[in-house]
């Protein structure tokens, strides 16, 4: 293919990760760059779209919230997009009860029936967590009853957690709860950073603007594993796809967990009064309910109509969108050996979540795309491959 041909840099996929390199090396170094993207789309799983029957914009792989405590990343999104001052306050539903999310004051008090002061309920958590005092958490279920005590845990996070891994939380590895933040104030703003909203004019406007230059080329629907033996060499690849798939699975394939989205319109111009509503229930079989019209209330969109999403999740077979690193153990052992064949491959570079077998955020995914910039731009183009117009 001519074009391949005529690259300095090819970037396989169009997501946050493959796309700040792409803009940073065709702007900042005048590099000529071809995306290589199987799907029909740019934007990765951040990809956004206007629902047909109702003008709301809706995340097809599932809702994302911008928000970063990194002020460069923050600085250098703000140059595609501004952002809206939305703030995310989600709730989860147990027994036929909406909780306020994260774990708050308000989140205990309203479950124990009872005022609280910090210290008051500060006390009642610890006394609940006193069970595994002294004792190292063999599993999730004894992690997370050593941060939040049983109760909380029975009522906000057994069912949510055995519906989202399809496992008992006690055969599961404590390492996948790390830490459960519980405020001891009446602050429910489900991130704390001091950067977040949502992107004035959507998602894929972002990647529009980001990818709006004459040296940079995106092909959709094509598959980078046929193309790979028509790309010179010489030229470097940034890979952020599978890495057990550019491996051919030669070591096994390493586990994710994936989501199922059952998309409906709904007659009424607000369904549930919140853009996410959690069920914490084990008999509920969604994990929860997406009104998408809420992330941008400050827009025209219609009153007697709207859209919701209900998220199934599990695991994910050969054919399935790879969302969440399941990380055990063993999954652990093989990404090590991967990423040792990875560390041979000549001029390719794997980056992004697939890249790298880790769940980023999207400010994630664009700060290492920043600093792998720098490291490409200090290594491969040091003495430019191009220079600066």
């Amino acid at each position: 293919m001519d074009i391949l041909d005529k690259a300095d840099l090819v970037i396989v996929g169009a997501g946050f990760y493959g796309a700040t390199i792409a803009e940073r090396a065709a702007n900042e170094h005048g590099l000529k760059v071809v995306i290589v993207e199987r799907r029909g789309h740019i934007g990765g799983n951040a990809y956004s779209e206007t629902d047909p029957d109702t003008g709301i914009e809706v995340h097809r792989y599932g809702p994302h919230i911008f928000h970063t405590p990194n002020d460069a990343v923050w600085s250098y999104l703000n140059r595609f997009t501004s952002f809206t001052d939305y703030t995310h306050r989600p709730f989860s539903v147990f027994r036929g009860q909406a909780y306020s999310l994260p774990i708050n004051l308000a989140t205990i008090c309203q479950f124990f029936r009872r005022q609280l002061s910090p210290d008051e309920a500060r006390a009642l958590i610890a006394g609940q967590a006193a069970e595994m005092a002294g004792r190292e958490p063999d599993n999730l279920e004894e992690k997370a009853i050593s941060l939040i005590g049983r109760p909380l845990y029975e009522a906000f996070i057994r069912g949510y957690t055995k519906k989202q891994w399809q496992t008992d939380p006690r055969d599961l590895p404590a390492s996948i709860i790390s830490r459960l933040p519980v405020r001891y104030t009446f602050d429910n703003r489900y991130f704390s950073d001091p950067h977040q909203g949502m992107p004035l004019s959507g998602y894929t406007a972002i990647f529009d603007r980001m990818l709006d230059h004459e040296n940079i080329h995106v092909l959709l629907d094509c598959d980078w594993f046929e193309l790979r033996d028509s790309i010179p060499r010489a030229v470097p690849t940034v890979y952020t796809g599978p890495i057990d798939a550019y491996f051919g699975f030669s070591e096994g394939r390493l586990g994710w967990r994936t989501c199922d989205f059952s998309r409906s319109v709904v007659a009424t111009g607000d369904y549930q009064g919140t853009a996410m509503m959690n069920y914490a229930d084990e008999e509920t079989a969604h994990t929860r309910i997406v009104e998408y019209r809420h992330f941008h209330p400050e827009r025209d969109y219609p009153v007697d109509r709207s859209v919701i999403v209900h998220e199934y999740a599990r695991s994910a077979g050969a054919g399935d969108e790879p969302y969440y690193p399941i990380d055990t153990l063993a999954d652990k052992a093989l990404y090590l050996r991967y990423r040792a064949l990875a560390d041979r491959e000549p001029n390719v570079h794997f980056g992004g979540r697939l890249g790298t077998y880790r769940y980023l955020d999207m400010h994630q995914a664009i700060g290492a795309a920043l600093k792998e910039w720098e490291r490409l731009r200090t290594s491969e183009f040091a003495h430019g491959r191009k220079a600066p117009a």
